[in-house]
């Protein structure tokens, strides 16, 4: 069951979403961010430190030092970008427990309709085809319901994991794009990658998964 996307008469998206996949043995679910989700999240951060420290976003020199933010105010902030259309931000949910995030962010609406995808999942649970799931579910709705035309990935050139991810869905390889994000502490080369509606040509993503 799929709630369904659709503008307010202001053009704002609604929000919130949630994608529940049935294929899979447990389900994967995508949801908002809840307050009350703060224990299980910071746990799964937590233990997960070190495994995500090489892909994580890094501000770069010179940058405007910020505040520590509270999860309540982290949830908030992704609650109103979603309610303002610009992001689509979910958590990744397996068997009732947080194990890692799904985001389209940078959406662009007007002549260009497109944004971009990212994630991270929980070491413990990878190898099970739930990152690759998860995007497939981000992507499928983002360009159906969503209503965008263009989403983009970029991966860094060493990581090898989300590299199989973009390939076993039959994303489209657009090229490098060198020293494009600053990344565990310097600027980062990636590989950007990208699916338009016309690229499914009525199709989704999650189909591709079960053809595979």
């Amino acid at each position: 069951m799929r709630m369904p996307w659709r503008p307010h008469r202001d053009g704002q998206a609604r929000w919130p979403v949630v994608l529940r996949d049935g294929s899979s043995e447990p389900p994967i679910v995508l949801r908002p961010l809840r307050l009350d989700d703060e224990r299980d999240w910071q746990r799964v951060r937590r233990d997960n430190a070190a495994y995500v420290q090489p892909w994580e976003p890094t501000l770069p020199p010179g940058s405007p030092a910020r505040a520590p933010v509270s999860f309540r105010q982290f949830v908030r902030d992704l609650d109103t970008e979603a309610r303002a259309d610009r992001a689509m931000p979910w958590c990744i949910e397996v068997g009732g427990r947080i194990v890692g995030q799904v985001h389209l962010f940078g959406i662009v609406r007007a002549a260009q309709q497109s944004g971009a995808a990212g994630y991270w999942l929980d070491e413990s649970v990878t190898g099970q085809g739930i990152a690759t799931r998860a995007l497939a579910m981000a992507v499928d709705h983002a360009l159906g319901a969503g209503g965008l035309h263009r989403v983009e990935v970029n991966i860094r050139l060493d990581n090898l994991p989300s590299l199989r991810v973009v390939e076993r869905l039959g994303l489209r390889d657009e090229g490098v794009r060198e020293r494009f994000l600053h990344i565990d502490g310097a600027w980062r080369d990636h590989r950007s990658f990208a699916v338009t509606t016309e690229d499914l040509a009525g199709s989704t993503l999650t189909a591709r998964l079960s053809q595979v």
